[in-house]
């Protein structure tokens, strides 16, 4: 088994070329080249190049996940998704091809490890609102349209010279798919009608220990039902 140096070293010098050259650039060869390994050190590191491509999205996401992991709650959980948000277009348009490489090359139905931890801290972002009563829909749906309006834009902004980008596409974007995932109202305004209510109620049914496991499925159950 390679040693840990070892390992980091490749993932490092695999990040640096993308970095300068894009995914064309990241290649056995090349990685070997900068590693300063034999091309099958790599391959007793990583199965092919597509985990060490995964690799490579995670380290790069580390200072960006911890980043958005470490944002203090507001008081206002929808304050706070507006402000993961915005860090999540700001990385993905400063770091183009290491957002590509996390979001734009996955498999159907296959996550990256970066992506898959990211969508756990909007999944939280998510369930935060619910539990305020500020949800309108399931937080399954709510997560994925935020999640796809979010990459959309990245995407879009990454597709453009940076002399044509719209500074306010982005706040647009947000702003849009806030309101079409949340209630009316600020914090503290909890249960402004029947779905915020219901949604509530479906985000709680796991943490109500009073309810036999039974009890607590057969709620949760109900409530997904009447979230629709």
């Amino acid at each position: 088994m390679a040693t840990p140096s070892t390992r980091e070293r490749i993932v490092r010098s695999a990040a640096a070329l993308l970095a300068e050259g894009g995914r064309e650039a990241v290649s056995t060869r090349s990685v070997s080249a900068a590693a300063g390994v034999q091309s099958p050190a790599i391959y007793r590191h990583f199965v092919d190049m597509r985990a060490l491509l995964d690799a490579v999205a995670e380290h790069g996401f580390e200072d960006y996940l911890l980043r958005k992991g470490a944002l203090a709650p507001s008081g206002d959980p929808v304050e706070d998704l507006r402000r993961g948000w915005d860090l999540h277009v700001e990385f993905g348009v400063s770091h183009p091809a290491l957002y590509s490489l996390a979001y734009g090359q996955g498999q159907p139905g296959v996550q990256t490890p970066a992506a898959e931890k990211a969508s756990a801290i909007l999944a939280a972002q998510i369930k935060a609102i619910a539990l305020a009563g500020r949800l309108q829909m399931s937080e399954g749906t709510a997560a994925h349209l935020v999640h796809a309006a979010g990459c959309g834009v990245t995407f879009t902004l990454i597709s453009m010279p940076q002399d044509q980008r719209d500074p306010d596409l982005s706040a647009r974007a947000r702003e849009a798919a806030i309101a079409a995932v949340t209630t009316d109202g600020g914090p503290g305004d909890v249960g402004r009608g029947r779905r915020g209510t219901v949604v509530a109620m479906r985000a709680m049914a796991p943490e109500l220990t009073e309810l036999s496991d039974a009890e607590r499925a057969l709620l949760a159950e109900w409530m997904e039902r009447a979230s629709r």
